[in-house]
């Protein structure tokens, strides 16, 4: 899991926050948000900014989806950075992949998105202090309260097919953020696929796997090899879990740092990030089928 300690190692060995990263996502995104529809791979997607009304006060969000036609909701749960410019590249990808893709501002009560940018970036102690106090505060409950509103949205959305199911990801901090979404919504929840996830499967009574069996949902864990020698056992944890049950699932351990799939994070490994997408829409395709 990314916390204070890995981030000060990761500044003393001379692990650069890329800054430029950040520039340049920044751009492609306001290019693309100034343009009614985009084509890649032959799917046109539209995206725009959103506001969610919570039992807390307002979210602010991206919504993407293909420009045609009904399709299923997922709700992705950013990193501890944050709603940014890669996280809307990622939606707009996962668009073009066929999906209605919400993706949230986690901060919200706090912050409007970016919280983190080309000024106030990673590299700065104060910002990452603020965040990491952020997530902090950020509850199984409050999470709960977010997902609620989040799945309501998608289901109301023209673009999003209701039939098929609701799916989730998260990166980091926004690992068990999908264990609570399928726990929460059992009923709409499909699908949960967790990147680097931090703290999934722990010894404790409260772990958030320990909520797996509650759920309907397929699940997709991809672990960064650093997460797995800190904590060896997490991927036993889920696989007992998950054996037992009828959904497709895969638990797997990734050659790479935890940080490894936003294209901005300063560990990222475009290998490794590929193959966890694909697996990402395997299970997508295994478990958002129509009802």
């Amino acid at each position: 899991m990314c916390t204070e300690k890995m981030e000060a190692d990761r500044d003393r060995a001379g692990m650069p926050v890329a800054r430029r990263s950040f520039a340049a996502l920044a751009g492609a995104g306001a290019l693309a948000a100034a343009l009614p529809a985009r084509a890649v791979a032959g799917r046109s997607i539209k995206g725009r900014d959103v506001t969610i009304t919570t039992a807390d006060g307002l979210c602010d969000a991206y919504f993407v989806a293909p420009a045609e036609g009904k399709h299923p909701g997922i709700v992705m749960w950013p990193d501890t950075r944050g709603l940014r410019p890669a996280f809307r590249q990622m939606a707009d990808r996962l668009a073009e992949d066929g999906y209605a893709v919400l993706c949230v501002n986690p901060f919200y009560r706090w912050q409007k998105a970016p919280v983190v940018d080309a000024e106030n970036h990673w590299g700065v102690p104060e910002l990452r202090q603020k965040l990491f106090g952020y997530l902090k505060q950020l509850t199984r409950s409050l999470v709960e309260t977010d997902a609620a509103a989040h799945i309501a949205f998608l289901d109301a959305q023209a673009e999003v097919d209701t039939a098929r199911g609701i799916g989730t990801s998260g990166y980091c901090m926004g690992g068990p953020m999908t264990i609570y979404t399928a726990a929460h919504r059992p009923d709409r929840v499909r699908a949960a696929a967790s990147f680097h996830g931090g703290g999934v499967g722990t010894d404790k009574p409260d772990s958030p796997h320990l909520l797996i069996p509650g759920t309907k949902a397929g699940y997709l864990f991809a672990i960064a090899e650093d997460d797995d020698k800190e904590s060896p056992n997490e991927k036993l944890l889920l696989k007992a879990v998950l054996q037992p049950r009828p959904q497709w699932y895969e638990v797997e351990v990734y050659p790479a740092q935890h940080g490894w799939c936003p294209p901005d994070g300063r560990v990222y490994d475009e290998a490794a990030a590929e193959k966890a997408w694909s697996r990402q829409l395997a299970l997508f395709a295994a478990e958002l089928k129509p009802a």
